[in-house]
């Protein structure tokens, strides 16, 4: 394992052209793939240094303290990025229910292949 620190994750993160990047947030304890979400690098720097997960929320264009409003916070284990440095994975302990329909993952739509 590589430890980046905050100035290397800068540029080591490569951003869409919109100044954003893919975050998948999972369970820490069971590996339980919760969401998927959007961040910019201000939410990066404020879920490292809190150790709260913040998003960037494309429908109102700003910063999204997850739990802010409905408590389900995601508390901040590991932040690691991939091979390419194109997407992000927080690995977090999960207050509550992780989507926004209260289901305790967003992945809860399955595709059976016929």
């Amino acid at each position: 394992m590589t430890d980046l620190a905050l100035i290397d994750l800068k540029t080591a993160l490569k951003f869409n052209a919109a100044g954003l990047i893919p975050a998948i947030a999972q369970q820490h304890d069971t590996g339980e793939v919760l969401m998927m979400a959007w961040m910019n690098w201000e939410a990066i720097e404020e879920t490292i240094a809190t150790r709260r997960v913040c998003y960037y929320s494309r429908s109102r264009q700003g910063l999204w303290r997850k739990g802010e409003t409905s408590g389900h916070i995601q508390a901040l284990i590991d932040f690691a990025i991939d091979c390419d440095g194109d997407t992000i994975l927080l690995r977090i302990a999960q207050t509550g229910a992780a989507c926004h329909t209260g289901a305790r993952s967003c992945f809860f739509r399955t595709v059976k292949a016929s």
